[in-house]
Formats: C-alpha cells, sequence, structure tokens
C-alpha cells in the first residue's frame, strides 16, 4: 500500500482527475451544442434608417408562413423609429410574388410582417419604410434563398 492507504501513488491522483477533467469538457461541449441558437440577422442600412431583420424560422421553407421582426433605427440618432409604416414584398424569377404590411409589435421600434414562398429558389426581397405617412418611402433590398417545401409528417 502506498501513501495514505490510498491505494495511489504520488501521481495516482492524475488519471482521476484527468478523466473527470475530459468529462466536464465533455459535457459542457455537449451542452453548448444543443442550446438554443439565436437567429442569424441581416443588417441593412437606408439613407436614414438602420434596419435589423430576422425571420421565424431562420431557413424558409416553400409553402410555410415565415415570420419577419423588423427592428428599425435612425441612422444617425440610433434612436427607435416607433411610428413608422411599411410593407415587406418579395418576387421570383417566375415573377410569384408575396408581400405583407409592417405591424408595429409590442417592443420598441419593432414591426412583424408574414410571407409565403410558394416555391423554393432564390427570391429578392424588399422592404419600404416610412417615419410616418408624410415622409418618402425607403427601400432596401436582399435576396433569399427558400428551401424546398418540408413533407408532411
Amino acid at each position: 500500500m502506498t501513501r495514505g492507504g490510498h491505494g495511489y501513488g504520488k501521481t495516482g491522483w492524475a488519471r482521476p482527475m484527468r478523466r473527470q477533467f475530459f468529462l466536464a469538457i465533455g459535457v459542457i461541449a455537449v451542452v453548448i451544442a444543443c442550446r438554443p441558437t439565436q437567429p442569424r440577422a441581416i443588417r441593412q442600412r437606408s439613407d436614414t434608417f438602420m434596419f435589423r431583420i430576422m425571420s421565424e424560422p431562420s431557413r424558409p421553407y416553400a409553402r410555410e408562413e415565415i415570420l419577419y421582426k423588423i427592428v428599425v433605427l435612425d441612422a444617425e440618432s440610433n434612436q427607435p423609429i416607433e411610428n413608422g409604416e411599411g410593407r415587406v414584398f418579395a418576387e421570383n424569377r417566375d415573377r410569384a410574388k408575396t408581400y405583407d404590411a409592417l405591424e408595429r409589435g409590442p417592443e420598441v421600434a419593432t414591426y412583424y410582417a408574414k410571407l409565403e414562398y410558394v416555391t423554393a429558389g432564390e427570391w429578392a426581397v424588399a422592404i419600404q419604410f416610412r417615419r410616418d405617412s408624410l415622409a418618402p418611402l425607403e427601400r432596401i433590398d436582399w435576396t433569399q434563398q427558400v428551401f424546398e417545401e418540408r413533407s408532411a409528417p
């Protein structure tokens, strides 16, 4: 028997401690990999506005309702735009179209719209927005990849 009667020598504690260390690292890696991810935001800027655009689901599929959440700030002052109005619209190469008006959400400077893409493929998406009904509309554009319709369970 070695020192202390534990059955471990001078370096005998290293093996169990090393196993515990690697087990803890593995558990942390699994927890990080399984946590819900934040939706990616598209950031756009017009002449006077900054837009942060998120969609749920973040990967849009054909024939599913996609909820867009759009946060609008003044580009110079970074102040929220609370009473704006506008719309989101999209069109694909085959001239299929979808659109929806922006609805104010409960959060400051946040607007919501729903689109349903009828086919998979690349879509040209745009937002027209203005501070109030007397201000001119400003427009931002981006492309959105829409995935094939998911099969029913």
